[in-house]
């Protein structure tokens, strides 16, 4: 029976081995996927696997088994592959069947030539996503992920190795990419083929499995840096080519994945890629590929690793303190969450308590803070989205560092998160929306490509008096659609394309905002710290590690709980309502009852309760009038409107 070291550091051999048992029959791929799905069931087998979003890839072993935690930025084409194919010796004429899938490039072993006429080669085809880490994830989210990793695998053979060179530098890979006869005489130096015949050689030889059209010519000094297309400035990690050989279909852009599967980074890759865009010999009728989209969609794998998924998932979060999947009725994740729902009252009162004095001693704004956290779209009735919840936090101290404080505050509290600082400059120059690049054949991303339940946290404090030029301006309008229909109009050149999103949005202004929200909150101080920065840091140093990871749990937990009103409730509001409406008709309206409703299922939600009550529904009624007196007060006060 092979053991643990066998699946994680050598899963092809595991492949080879149920692929030679099954030869014909078709079932092999199934078994497969079953093999590895139930060790990976076995007592915290996932973390055992190394990930790539914790271990550079130049310290991982080629051809191991790896996981990835990542959100779909783009879908390639298609492309065949050949999933079978046959080996010949010359000198006995003995024939072998071998898999191409879970590889990049064919083997065989020496002596032996591949033949391409064998009856028994399968053409199949797979697809190919661009894979970036998510969007904004944050550093405690990577911490702990990597810190339970590192605990647990101890108790498994390691896949990592030491590599035998040093890393090369970007620039080195560049370099290479551009001139790929450096590598290639650095490869061939280490090998026994001579010339370019791919048979006959004594070392194991490899033969692209990737069927590909012709490619244009391009020149080497043409090629701009390799762009890894991230959505957000300053995000680190690697990005992957994730290659999906079944059920692709289930997967969208956006998607927040994680796939196990073989990694794949032979050199080999970059000189076949490089060899086809030098060749001055192909029809120019073939070229179906431009040379930027080649460049694009086949870069260096030092730089772009590949990774054949044998298993992917679709993440419903991806806070490492809570189980994977909170849907399964599996007993450990039924405990987990009965445990912490006991507790819910007194991590609630503390939570309060800790944005309260974020939020200046302001204990109402600090309700809503909650309330907007735990918020996410749970339907859609036609184009309305039900469910969210963005907030318009104003009366924020302008110029000053506040807003800044206040994220980072958030920051340790949700798994993924970014803040837009609104200006001219950053409206006018920014792009905010992913677009159609024909010419390579991709989607460029922008800044509002981002995973479901990211927090936003917009800052309108800083904006000034300016011009808006046209890319601002659909910048702006791009927000508001965002905000009021939670979704994001691609641009792909001739016409645009929506993709829903899920994006909790938070605005900080001096005044009312510019952008449509939800809800408006009137900040109101009760205390002015001297020092903003060291105020609000001490808040973080008084908070212990195990209770700030308490506050996590908190959030992402509840955003998933179901919720439901019985017909004898929606009565008693229904009727209320009607008495509201007798006793105010003018400023009691329609939306004003779905603002409530809202209130009370968040409200409902914070205290673990998945129903509403009479006791709630008065609850959010007094929040709301509390909030709504608050305003007419500010309105009164400067006489401008709120």
């Amino acid at each position: 029976m092979p053991c643990v070291g066998d699946w994680l550091n050598s899963p092809l051999s595991i492949v080879q081995g149920i692929f030679a048992q099954n030869v014909p029959n078709s079932d092999w791929e199934k078994k497969v996927t079953e093999y590895f799905k139930d060790k990976l069931k076995e007592n915290n087998a996932t973390n055992w696997v190394p990930s790539l979003n914790d271990v550079p890839v130049h310290y991982l072993k080629p051809n191991s088994l790896v996981k990835f935690r990542c959100m779909v930025q783009d879908m390639f084409d298609p492309e065949f592959y050949v999933g079978v194919y046959e080996t010949v010796d010359p000198n006995t004429n003995a024939r072998v069947l071998h898999f191409g899938k879970y590889r990049d490039v064919a083997e065989c072993g020496p002596q032996q030539e591949i033949d391409l006429n064998s009856s028994q080669t399968v053409t199949s085809e797979r697809q190919t996503f661009y894979c970036v880490p998510v969007p904004g994830e944050s550093a405690w989210v990577k911490e702990i992920s990597f810190l339970t990793e590192l605990v647990l695998s101890r108790v498994s053979p390691s896949t990592s190795y030491t590599p035998s060179r040093h890393k090369r530098s970007y620039e080195e890979d560049e370099d290479m990419d551009l001139h790929p006869s450096k590598q290639k005489e650095q490869h061939m130096g280490k090998s026994c083929c001579s010339g370019g015949d791919i048979h006959g050689c004594v070392e194991p030889k490899r033969l692209e499995t990737e069927a590909s059209a012709g490619h244009h010519v391009i020149s080497p000094n043409c090629s701009p840096p390799l762009d890894l297309n991230f959505p957000l400035p300053g995000e680190k990690g690697p990005a992957c080519l994730v290659k999906v050989y079944e059920s692709w279909e289930s997967f969208k852009v956006n998607d927040v994945l994680e796939v196990f599967g073989v990694l794949s980074v032979d050199p080999v890759l970059s000189i076949v890629n490089s060899e086809e865009r030098d060749s001055s010999t192909l029809d120019p009728m073939e070229c179906m590929d431009t040379a930027e989209e080649q460049r694009v969609h086949s870069p260096p794998a030092s730089l772009v690793p590949r990774i054949h998924v044998i298993l992917a998932q679709k993440l419903q979060h991806i806070n490492p303190l809570l189980p994977a999947c909170l849907n399964e009725e599996e007993s450990k994740t039924c405990e987990f969450v009965s445990n912490f729902m006991s507790e819910l009252s007194p991590v609630r009162a503390e939570l309060l308590g800790f944005l309260t004095h974020a939020l200046l001693g302001d204990s109402l704004a600090a309700e809503y803070l909650i309330l907007h956290l735990i918020s996410t779209v749970y339907a859609r009735r036609d184009v309305l989205p039900l469910g969210k919840f963005t907030v318009n936090l104003s009366g924020c101290p302008r110029n000053s560092a506040f807003t800044e404080h206040l994220y980072r505050l958030i920051q340790q509290l949700v798994p993924a998160s970014y803040h837009l600082r609104m200006s001219i400059e950053s409206m006018n120059h920014s792009r905010f929306i992913p677009h159609k690049d024909y010419t390579a054949n991709r989607l460029v991303s922008g800044l509002l490509q981002l995973a479901s339940n990211t927090s936003l946290v917009i800052d309108e404090t800083q904006l000034e008096q300016g011009q808006l030029d046209t890319a601002g301006v659909h910048n702006v309008t791009a927000l508001g659609n965002l905000i009021t229909w939670q979704k994001v109009d691609y641009d792909f050149n001739y016409h645009r394309m929506e993709f829903p999103c899920n994006i909790n949005v938070l605005i900080t202004s001096e005044g009312r905002s510019l952008l449509p929200s939800d809800c408006q909150v009137h900040l109101q101080p009760q205390i002015i710290p001297p020092n903003m920065e060291e105020y609000m840091s001490s808040l973080l140093t008084a908070v212990l590690p195990s209770v700030l990871n308490k506050f996590r749990i908190y959030l992402s937990l509840l955003r998933l709980l179901d919720y439901s009103i019985s017909d004898e409730v929606t009565k008693a509001v229904e009727e209320d309502f009607v008495e509201m409406r007798k006793n105010d008709p003018e400023s009691v309206t329609a939306d004003d009852l779905h603002k409530m409703l809202l209130v009370a299922r968040f409200l409902s939600l914070s205290a673990g309760q998945t129903t509403l009550s009479r006791e709630r529904w008065l609850r959010a009624k007094q929040l709301e009038a509390l909030r709504k007196a608050r305003l007419q007060q500010q309105k009164c006060v400067n006489g401008n409107e709120l």
